[in-house]
């Protein structure tokens, strides 16, 4: 009876287009992008072809399976473990010789093994010819030519998964594995025999592999030794210790810088034979492109102009979708007011509800269009740049360029941000960058910098907004020059930054990119913010309640605001109005701060039901019953400013938990980053107000 379930793990270096053939597989969507470890954690889909349900798994980008980091460790534990029915090592063809090492340790595994050699397209354009039929033959695995970026060659890849899956055979042919030379191949063969004794051949793993890592000193390997052969493991490392001694004695080298030479001496043999090379346009053309991009005296001041243009564009061009939707939540607000009867429902609806949610909606356009500019960025390859060109900034505070990965994925957001610091190898520098990430301005802090900026500064909101998230990243720094020097003194792990040729972007990933982002946010509007506005208008409308508004009596939202009198959300806000009268924040504005530690998007939610306006155009009717309220252009600095700063809302808290797993540091973070921001604010509000702001 054939095997109808199997599963498939995909394997790959990072920027080999691994994710981009899982999407294709499956139909799932993930991010793709072009600098090291996009992914880090393994992600799962499912499929079903011809009665086979079959389970892909996409694992963490990683360049070796001796791990470093957290998802090199994923990765490798996957296969080993959970032993897939096939592995399918994706290699970018445009880059045979780097993409080969990781596939050849594969092979080494007792596993059935795919090579999927991807970016066939890109290799023509830089005149590389591979002979696939001669790579299948010389290794012994079956190769399959692919286009992810196309599509092309999925169908092929699938049919021989399923193949190799219900085949018999399809563990690569060991006698065409990497040789290592007599001394070392002796040394492995008396150990692979060592460990067969002790264990009986009850090992979980190919014994011969295993002296391969043991003899490579492998920290990972050397710990499952000792946890699964219970007695015997410390004989197998103390042989695997000696024989490494015999070898360093005989070659005057390690014996893992040896066998890795011997693997590269291997590859470029079989490169010889299979690839023939002309002209490397791709390259050359990168090169060229990055002589400008990344110089080092043009590179800083042309990534901070490329910033000022996406918020610049941000804010331009999301103006006028921004007036579509304004006027189509005007005109709900309208036709509820019309079938829903005068009294607590309507003004649970209208004020409540529509005015919540359709005061953060409206942003939407903005959100959806700095998206597009990140995606834009990660997938022509230019992000990785501006990585590598904040290397020499980031090693200031003791970290490296690997390291302002994360902090730009925070701008989308801060969650996925924070989980992406699984990539870093020091643990150190891990929670480092973790404690400053929050600084780095995420997307739902944006409507209030739409809305603030929109009303007070007009004329320059581009270069406001702009403002804020350069000082967010002022701030990361500053702070992670502090932290580094009181609690992670000492050296970074080492990191050099991989700048894969400039692509350019399919239209297709450019969407996906943008939809998946920008979808996270409409979800909010369904959960967190619909329950918020609900909560900031029973708070609004009780004990006394507010005056219903139908089309007759619709008021502004400011007009509404006198109706708080006595509310609970006033006493509320009233009782925080000392802290933050300061730095020049009424009642009014410490109440969204307070709702925005749930989700930063509720600020701009609480402020529309809080001045419930009802006018054609809803932003307009906020923005002057806030400068009706009092709001003057230092105090709206101040908010904004408060607002980058403080506390990080509740989901980024409980990420911030789990990836320390340490209450110490989290509690660290709410307490430093809400003191830094009112300190900040104290100065930017009373700055302002001295030189005429």
């Amino acid at each position: 009876m054939p095997k109808k379930t199997f599963t498939v793990a995909l394997a790959g270096n990072p920027n080999s287009g691994k994710t981009t053939v899982f999407n294709n597989l499956t139909g799932a969507r993930q991010k793709v992008g072009n600098w090291p470890g996009v992914t880090v954690e393994k992600k799962e889909g499912h499929l079903n072809h011809n009665g086979y349900d079959i389970v892909v798994v996409d694992l963490p980008g990683t360049y070796s399976l001796t791990p470093y980091s957290i998802e090199e460790i994923v990765a490798r534990d996957f296969v080993l473990d959970e032993k897939p029915d096939v592995v399918v090592a994706i290699i970018d063809a445009s880059n045979l010789e780097r993409n080969l090492y990781l596939s050849t340790q594969i092979r080494e595994l007792d596993t059935k093994v795919i090579f999927a050699l991807n970016m066939i397209d890109v290799a023509r354009e830089n005149a590389i010819k591979i002979n696939t039929n001669k790579l299948s033959e010389l290794l012994a695995v079956p190769v399959v030519s692919l286009v992810g970026s196309r599509n092309e060659g999925t169908d092929r890849l699938l049919e021989t998964i399923i193949s190799i899956a219900e085949s018999d055979k399809g563990i690569p042919d060991q006698s065409r594995r990497v040789s290592y030379g007599h001394e070392i191949e002796k040394a492995i063969s008396e150990l692979n025999a060592f460990i067969r004794e002790k264990t009986g051949g009850n090992l979980p793993y190919n014994p011969r592999w295993t002296a391969v890592k043991l003899l490579e000193d492998d920290s990972v390997v050397k710990k499952r030794i000792m946890n699964r052969t219970g007695t015997h493991g410390g004989a197998i490392l103390e042989k695997a210790s000696g024989l490494r001694q015999e070898l360093f004695g005989f070659f005057r080298e390690e014996p893992e810088i040896l066998m890795t030479d011997r693997r590269y001496g291997f590859i470029a043999g079989i490169i010889e034979e299979v690839q023939k090379t002309g002209r490397r346009d791709r390259r050359d053309i990168s090169r060229r492109i990055d002589k400008i991009l990344t110089n080092r005296i043009l590179g800083i001041p042309i990534f901070i102009l490329f910033m000022w243009g996406m918020f610049q564009i941000t804010f331009t061009l999301g103006a006028y979708p921004m007036e579509w939707l304004d006027a189509g939540v005007w005109h709900l607000g309208q036709v509820a007011s019309l079938l829903v009867p005068s009294g607590i429902l309507h003004d649970l609806l209208v004020d409540g509800i529509i005015s919540g949610i359709g005061g953060v909606v409206i942003f939407l356009p903005n959100i959806m269009i700095l998206f597009l500019c990140i995606a834009i960025f990660e997938d022509t390859g230019y992000m990785a740049r501006a990585a590598f060109l904040m290397d020499r900034v980031m090693h200031l505070i003791g970290l490296h360029g690997k390291s302002f990965i994360p902090m730009l994925m925070g701008f989308g957001c801060n969650v996925p941000a924070i989980m992406a610091t699984r990539t870093l190898e020091s643990q150190n520098d891990r929670i480092l960058t973790i404690l400053i990430n929050p600084l780095m301005s995420c997307s739902a802090r944006l409507p209030v910098y739409l809305l603030l900026a929109g009303t007070f500064f007009t004329e320059s909101a581009g270069n406001v907004i702009f403002a804020m998230y350069f000082t967010g990243v002022i701030l990361a720094i500053l702070m992670g020059r502090l932290f580094k020097n009181i609690f992670f003194k000492g050296k970074s792990a080492p990191f050099v930054m991989e700048l894969p040729p400039y692509r350019n972007p399919t239209v297709r990933n450019l969407l996906i990119h943008m939809w998946e982002r920008s979808k996270f946010f409409l979800k909010k509007m369904g959960g967190i913010i619909l329950a918020g506005s609900v909560i900031v208008w029973v708070l609004s409308s009780f004990p006394q309640g507010i005056t219903s508004s139908t089309p007759e009596t619709a008021g502004n939202r400011y007009e509404g605001s006198d109706n708080l009198e006595d509310s609970y959300i006033e006493r509320m806000g009233k009782f925080l109005a000392p802290v933050f009268a300061p730095i020049g924040i009424d009642w009014r504005g410490s109440v969204a701060i307070i709702t925005g530690l749930v989700a930063k998007e509720l600020v701009v939610s609480t402020m529309g039901v809080i001045y419930a306006a009802e006018d054609e155009d809803e932003t307009e009717a906020l923005k002057t019953a806030l400068t009706r309220s009092g709001m003057t252009r230092a105090s709206a600095l101040s908010f904004m400013v408060f607002v980058l700063i403080y506390m990080p809302c509740i989901a980024t808290i409980s990420t911030i938990r789990h990836e320390t797993n340490s209450w110490k540091w989290t509690i660290f973070s709410i307490g430093y980053s809400t003191s830094l921001a009112w300190i900040t604010a104290f100065v930017v509000y009373h700055g302002a107000k001295t030189i005429g702001i």
